[in-house]
């Protein structure tokens, strides 16, 4: 854009037909921009277009050394709405906290990998908790909440996973107040 020159053509007084030319640099031109305001929108635009969507991330699982777990951390409200309320949260029994774990953790499961490499079914996709040779592993006929369970061996283990996945989802992060440079 250097290389550009604006050109205007100036004359000395109102009876003088004389046209001298002044050359600006554009990228020191203070109108440069002014024709161009769409390009913010634009890049607004193509900003707000794009997925958000958060990266897949892995838990190691404790007491099994070498067993990772993969989960997809995007959980929408609704989701989030229906674990709560098949776990309990408006029955009599009350909120069942292992339930709900067991919720996150199914849902959001998208594979294992074991000493580092993942585990893959023989038509090319990931193992899930619902996998017919997971269930088996565990000796359980439903994923949830038994064959999760079962699969982690500890309670405690298994709700801090489901909080670690939630908090990657943003669930109970703190949004961070832009500083406004006018009130400085």
């Amino acid at each position: 854009m250097a290389d550009k020159k604006i050109t205007y053509a100036v004359t000395e007084s109102s009876d003088d037909d004389s046209v001298e030319e002044v050359l600006i640099d554009p990228l020191l031109d203070p109108l440069g921009d002014a024709g161009d305001k769409s390009s913010i929108l634009d890049q607004l635009r193509v900003e707000i277009s794009k997925k958000v969507e958060r990266p897949i991330i892995e838990i190691p699982v404790p007491e099994r050394e070498g067993v990772v777990v993969k989960y997809s951390p995007n959980i929408t409200q609704n989701q989030l709405k229906a674990w709560r309320r098949n776990s309990g949260e408006t029955s009599k029994d009350g909120f069942d906290s292992i339930r709900f774990a067991c919720y996150v953790v199914g849902t959001c499961c998208r594979g294992f990998l074991i000493n580092e490499k993942e585990v893959m079914a023989p038509n090319g996709q990931p193992y899930t908790f619902a996998s017919t040779e997971i269930l088996e592993m565990t000796g359980d006929a439903r994923p949830i909440p038994d064959g999760i369970r079962n699969f982690f061996g500890i309670d405690p283990h298994l709700e801090a996973t489901a909080l670690k996945i939630m908090d990657m989802a943003g669930y109970g992060e703190d949004v961070e107040e832009a500083v406004n440079p006018t009130s400085l």
